[in-house]
């Protein structure tokens, strides 16, 4: 039987915020099994650094989040340097590769559009507008125009919180998460990126009776505040705090609420404003029964009461199929070129 030919592959992943660069660390090793991988970053306001070599860090075209819960869209417009984006875009060696593996990246889709390459999205995007999956109660159509036309590819494997149909898969719970030890000392652990450290700690300090321990964006040294820490993004001691947990206060993402399901934790999710996949998010994952609520605002602290007081983990079956589902990626490439 001949040995299939090593292939030459340019993965592309989307730096902003973290979740996407999580799954790159699990997805990269499977990829390397298949050929030589470079790896494309682009993007800003990620806090991971890959332990794997870089060979292309783009600015790309990032979301810029906020300080009052949502993504900030004027900052989000005057950040994008649409001439660079053009030039990165003309400029990327795209032809120079068998194979095109992309995590919601702009600049890789667009220069294989462009040049008439294949893209094959493999992320969380191309699951969220699955006409299986729930839709939020106000549909945004400058927000679905965003998330179709971002990063357009021409074949997609998607991930979410349930699989539904053919090619949508539960997610990659990172390696460094599913070994994890369990246990429970009491805590809360809070990552919302697009509040600022002001907000979250008036607005925690609601509840004095529990321990917040907050990751935070906006804070560059360890600080407690009453019954509340405030740390920076730390990949390491983040995963601790949720392993060690009661449950998780976070962002309507994808990777964080995922991991927390899969830990057995308890989640509350605040979908970002202006961000119409987390309102996508939302949407699915109310539907598992996880509660939802708009902001931080007091008019929901009955809400957040009652989860602290009788919320319940929901159960979740997320086996580790990650070198599979990247088998299979290959496979079906390989059988249609």
């Amino acid at each position: 039987m001949q040995t299939p030919k090593k292939l030459k592959i340019l993965y592309a992943v989307q730096g902003t915020g973290n979740g996407h660069l999580s799954r790159a660390m699990d997805v990269i090793p499977c990829l390397q099994k298949h050929g030589d991988v470079d790896i494309l970053v682009s993007g800003i306001q990620g806090d991971l650094e890959l332990p794997f070599k870089v060979k292309y860090k783009m600015t790309g075209l990032s979301f810029i989040f906020g300080k009052k819960g949502g993504v900030d869209l004027v900052k989000t417009v005057l950040k994008s340097n649409l001439p660079k984006l053009i030039k990165s875009i003309r400029k990327l060696p795209v032809e120079d590769y068998d194979l095109v593996i992309n995590d919601f990246e702009p600049v890789s889709a667009w220069a294989c559009y462009f040049r008439h390459k294949t893209c094959i999205a493999l992320s969380h995007q191309s699951a969220v507008l699955h006409k299986s999956f729930p839709l939020p109660d106000e549909e945004d159509r400058k927000g679905k125009l965003i998330l179709k036309n971002y990063a357009p590819a021409d074949e997609h494997y998607g991930f979410h919180f349930y699989p539904v149909g053919e090619n949508i898969f539960t997610p990659v719970i990172r390696g460094h998460v599913r070994g994890r030890k369990v246990t429970d000392k009491g805590h809360y652990t809070v990552y919302l990126p697009a509040y600022d450290d002001k907000t979250l700690i008036n607005r925690l300090s609601a509840f004095p009776a529990i321990k917040w321990d907050v990751f935070s964006k906006h804070c560059k040294k360890k600080k407690v505040v009453n019954n509340i820490t405030i740390q920076p993004i730390d990949n390491e001691g983040f995963t601790v705090s949720m392993a060690s947990g009661t449950g998780v206060l976070c962002g309507a993402g994808f990777e964080t609420p995922a991991e927390t399901l899969f830990l057995g934790k308890k989640l509350l999710v605040i979908p970002m404003k202006n961000q119409y996949e987390q309102q996508l998010n939302a949407a699915a994952i109310k539907k598992m029964g996880v509660p939802v609520i708009i902001s931080l605002s007091p008019k929901y602290t009955d809400v957040i009461s009652e989860w602290l007081v009788n919320g319940k983990p929901i159960p979740v079956d997320y086996p580790d199929r990650t070198q599979e589902i990247v088998d299979n990626v290959i496979k079906n490439w390989r059988n249609s070129h």
